[in-house]
């Protein structure tokens, strides 16, 4: 995965987070906070450097980026089994072997929140 990709996500986020600090009449922007799952293939380390490039403006001076990471679960069809995926994305479930499977977290992506003023 490249930084590329870190850095269209973060332009994304920092876009929408412009729009709705400005309809709410918000000058600077403290923290924001974004919600992963590990099956989007985004880094931490990448969005935290891509978000650094990126926040040279006035709004996001010292602004603080938190990331929430969530690990893979699933659930399955049959047994309604719950469990994490660890490794290796195996989507089998380990209590009774099935394949049938379905993602319940892990593939998140979303701004959860961000706090700013208006001065």
């Amino acid at each position: 995965m490249s930084l590329m990709h870190e850095l269209s996500i973060m332009e994304s986020v920092m876009d929408t987070v412009r729009k709705s600090a400005d309809e709410l009449n918000i000058h600077h922007i403290e923290k924001i906070k974004l919600v992963i799952g590990k099956m989007t293939m985004a880094l931490p380390e990448s969005l935290q450097f891509a978000f650094q490039a990126l926040a040279r403006d006035e709004l996001f001076s010292g602004a603080v980026l938190e990331i929430e990471e969530r690990n893979i679960r699933c659930r399955c069809s049959g047994c309604q089994n719950e469990f994490a995926i660890e490794s290796a994305y195996r989507f089998v479930c380990p209590g009774c072997g099935s394949r049938e499977v379905g993602m319940i977290q892990g593939n998140e992506l979303y701004i959860d929140s961000y706090e700013g003023d208006e001065d």
